[in-house]
């Protein structure tokens, strides 16, 4: 998968089942940061302030990656909430993800067994109804051009995914480009080929 263009959530998401008399509510948001996952988190532990358990578990960064993880059972036995829900976050598809499972004690007992099938089904049923979009990682370039190929640049920039940041004219054209790093060097190579060289193209600060 490519590691600068994969799914994150769209927004707040919630789902909620009842297990054998205890309520599991699982909340999943997008976390790009590791301080955003553990605000989240705080954010969900102060609004079930009564519940029994508010397990978690996040991954920042592209779906799969081990990099940036973390985990809590919340008071449950060990192994039985936050393992489970983390190894189905990293099976899940989705990146700069958090989630937080939310448990009322019904009275009936689970077991270890119970708790890891009920705590990664949380996490499973919040994955498939996520609505999600594409993280997408952009540049910023400074590109200048003669007046001649104006036209022509301005018919290439769609097919690049590049929002013109702004325009300059002087002797020359000059643009401020945003587009996903994967098309600079196709945009880049697009460009020589449209001015037979006769274009400057400089990196600029990075977006998001």
């Amino acid at each position: 998968m490519d590691e600068k263009r994969y799914p994150i959530p769209a927004g707040l998401h919630r789902v909620e089942q009842d297990i054998q008399k205890s309520r599991f509510i699982t909340t999943a948001a997008h976390t790009p940061t590791v301080e955003e996952a553990k605000g989240f988190i705080a954010r969900v532990r102060e609004e079930f302030a009564d519940a029994t358990h508010n397990c978690w578990a996040f991954v920042v960064g592209p779906p799969g990656s081990t990099a940036q993880v973390g985990m809590s059972d919340d008071g449950e036995p060990h192994g039985t909430a936050g393992r489970p829900m983390l190894t189905a976050l990293l099976h899940g598809g989705v990146g700069d993800v958090a989630m937080v499972v939310t448990r009322y004690f019904g009275g009936t007992l689970l077991g270890k067994g119970g708790l890891v099938r009920a705590y990664t089904a949380g996490v499973q049923q919040a994955l498939e109804s996520l609505p999600t979009t594409e993280r997408v990682r952009k540049t910023r370039l400074a590109v200048e051009v003669e007046y001649t190929h104006v036209d022509g640049l301005r018919r290439l920039l769609p097919s690049y995914e590049v929002q013109v940041l702004a325009e300059e004219y002087s002797a020359t054209v000059g643009y401020r480009l945003e587009l996903p790093v994967t098309q600079v060097e196709p945009l880049r190579t697009a460009l020589n080929d449209l001015t037979l060289g006769q274009v400057l193209v400089e990196p600029l600060d990075s977006g998001d």
